[in-house]
């Protein structure tokens, strides 16, 4: 019996005729994956928002990732798959939220984010992203493929009783019940940034609009952006 060829040998990165230094000259800004990270409720998904509305009114190329609505595609769970393959496929490729799934989780997103990074975007992305070990990896994946700087973290650094009270899905609610399993903040960890790009108060006075501000003047001051 012959050994396995093996595939991946076979795999050559394909360089573009465009280069990402001439998609980022004609945009006026650099690729970057803004990463939002932080418990259910925190307001991640809220600034996220505001932060590409206001990049948009000021003709910024973003493109915004979100949490929930990447799960019911790139990262769907397997009951969702189930719908159109067989479940054993179902099985292997959807996505539950143990440890595993969610490292999977992060790592597929951090590809997307690399690819558009590449193509001279600014991408946010609003993700619980619980584990210390995945983001730093999503940043190294980023990064690699790159230059340092193109991952800024940002920690939306909100209590959980605070989080626990807007409870905007009442997924906190069920996940006392015990209806939830693996949850971010209740039966599952959440490890805070030990040093993130940004620090967020989630819990104080500001407004949504300021928030958002404060990330687009470290892009500004960054280069990463032009100011207005």
């Amino acid at each position: 019996m012959s050994k396995p060829e093996n595939l991946s040998d076979n795999i050559v990165w394909h360089a573009t005729t465009i280069a990402r230094r001439d998609r980022e000259s004609r945009l006026g800004q650099r690729g970057t994956v803004v990463w939002l990270t932080g418990l259910s409720g925190c307001g991640k998904s809220t600034i996220a928002n505001e932060l590409e509305a206001l990049l948009y009114r000021r003709g910024v190329a973003t493109i915004l990732l979100d949490g929930d609505n990447v799960r019911h595609g790139l990262c769907a769970p397997a009951q969702t798959l189930a719908q159109r393959h067989d479940q054993a496929f179902a099985d292997r490729f959807g996505l539950g939220f143990g440890q595993q799934d969610r490292e999977e989780n992060i790592r597929r997103i951090a590809a997307v984010g690399e690819l558009f990074v590449s193509s001279g975007m600014i991408a946010i992305t609003a993700f619980v992203s619980p584990y210390r070990a995945d983001r730093q990896l999503a940043r190294m994946q980023i990064e690699s493929a790159g230059s340092e700087g193109d991952f800024v973290e940002v920690y939306v650094d909100t209590p959980l009783e605070v989080c626990e009270r807007r409870d905007p899905k009442g997924l906190y609610k069920k996940a006392r019940a015990g209806e939830i399993k693996n949850f971010t903040g209740i039966s599952d960890p959440y490890e805070p940034p030990s040093s993130p790009e940004i620090h967020l108060n989630g819990g104080d006075e500001r407004t949504v609009a300021e928030q958002a501000g404060q990330i687009i003047a470290y892009l500004e001051a960054s280069g990463r952006l032009r100011a207005s």
